[in-house]
C-alpha cells in the first residue's frame, strides 16, 4: 500500500514539474497559449488527472 501512495506522489510530483515547465515556456514566449493549452489538456488526460 505505501509503495502505491509512494507511486502516485512521484507521479503527482512529475506532473506538477511538467506544468510548471509549460508555464515557464508560455510565460517566455516559447510557446503560444493554444500550444499550452493543447500540451496541458494532452498531459492532463495522459497522467490520468482528466476529467
Amino acid at each position: 500500500m505505501d509503495n502505491k501512495n509512494s507511486d502516485e506522489t512521484a507521479k503527482r510530483e512529475l506532473y506538477d514539474k511538467q506544468v510548471e515547465t509549460l508555464k515557464l515556456f508560455l510565460e517566455k514566449k516559447a510557446i503560444s497559449q493554444a500550444q499550452f493549452d493543447k500540451s496541458y489538456h494532452d498531459l492532463t488526460e495522459k497522467m490520468g488527472y482528466g476529467e
